[in-house]
């Protein structure tokens, strides 16, 4: 067998996103108006700021997708390139490219308001095999799941890792997780999945379903993985949030990292939970992304429990 190419191939969304900072939580009604304190154009997406982190940290990294025929598709390709990410399988729609309005209040939380074009979906034939072949991981979430599943399955067959992005179970996702090898899951999935109330005991469930390991996100509680029948936790590190846009997505990028440097199961839920915590300071998706030497910098401090939580 050949030696792989890349670290990790990406599979799935990119975006460009405007980020609108307000001074309070907005509502709704009449007369209702709310000047805008500061904003931000910058690109994002689920996949593309997973793959940013990882080269970040030093790993290979290529990316499949499509961007419309635009200026917001020219910056995204731009953007990639200027990371070190291959852009040699995204394709250019006759659409334009998705987009997002991020509404961030003073606290950090965000509401994404995002719109994308039917003509931007990746099919299974569409999916790169010999690029996905050539991979130690694939990285997938389920915005066009079929292609996703496709490509998960082209990769396991092959023995690369293959890690996703899966936000909830609507619509037939819930394939995404069986065809992970390593399925990082957002808060809710693993309740939606096993109707069990508790996080530890629905994660524990989930085992008895896949041999895992598998990964459940808690935004501000940290992070669970679930790994050889042993559930470990890691809190999240003590931030002051600007903007929690793609934190998530960041946390993923360096689990990879983690992973490929063979960290153990604590480390790599430590390592993960401070690049997402960094990511949190500052705005943006790919804006956020962290340096080693950052993360290494809030490993290093003491834990405290004053203040909020990435």
């Amino acid at each position: 067998m050949s030696v792989p190419t890349w670290d990790v191939v990406g599979l799935g969304e990119n975006s460009v996103d405007r980020i609108l900072r307000l001074p309070s939580r907005p509502g709704f009604g009449p007369g209702a108006k709310m000047r805008v304190q500061a904003q931000a154009l910058t690109v994002g997406g689920q996949v593309v700021t997973t793959l940013c982190t990882c080269t970040s940290l030093g790993l290979r990294a290529a990316y499949a997708g499509a961007v419309g025929h635009d200026a917001s598709g020219t910056l995204v390709r731009e953007e990639l390139t200027r990371r070190g990410i291959d852009i040699g399988a995204v394709l250019t729609r006759a659409a334009g490219t998705r987009e997002a309005v991020i509404l961030v209040e003073p606290a950090g939380e965000r509401l994404v308001l995002w719109s994308r074009d039917a003509a931007l979906a990746l099919r299974p034939s569409e999916v790169p095999a010999d690029l996905v072949r050539r991979t130690r991981v694939l990285h997938v979430d389920a915005v066009d799941l079929d292609a996703a599943v496709h490509a998960a399955q082209l990769a396991r067959a092959v023995g690369a890792i293959v890690t996703c992005d899966l936000d909830d179970v609507e619509d037939g996702r819930a394939a995404l997780f069986q065809a992970a090898t390593h399925p990082i899951l957002a808060e809710g999935v693993p309740s939606a999945l096993t109707g069990e109330g508790d996080a530890v005991q629905a994660l524990l469930a989930l085992g008895r379903r896949h041999p895992g390991p598998i990964c459940v996100t808690r935004g501000a509680r940290g992070a669970l993985l679930l790994e050889e029948g042993r559930v470990h936790q890691c809190p999240a590190p003590t931030v002051q949030p600007v903007d929690t846009t793609g934190a998530g997505d960041v946390f993923r990028g360096a689990y990879i990292a983690a992973r490929l440097e063979g960290m153990g199961p604590d480390n790599v839920l430590r390592f993960a939970a401070a690049a997402a915590a960094v990511s949190c300071t500052r705005v943006g998706a790919v804006g956020g992304v962290p340096t080693r030497a950052e993360i290494d910098a809030l490993l290093c401090q003491p834990p405290t429990s004053d203040g909020p939580s990435a």
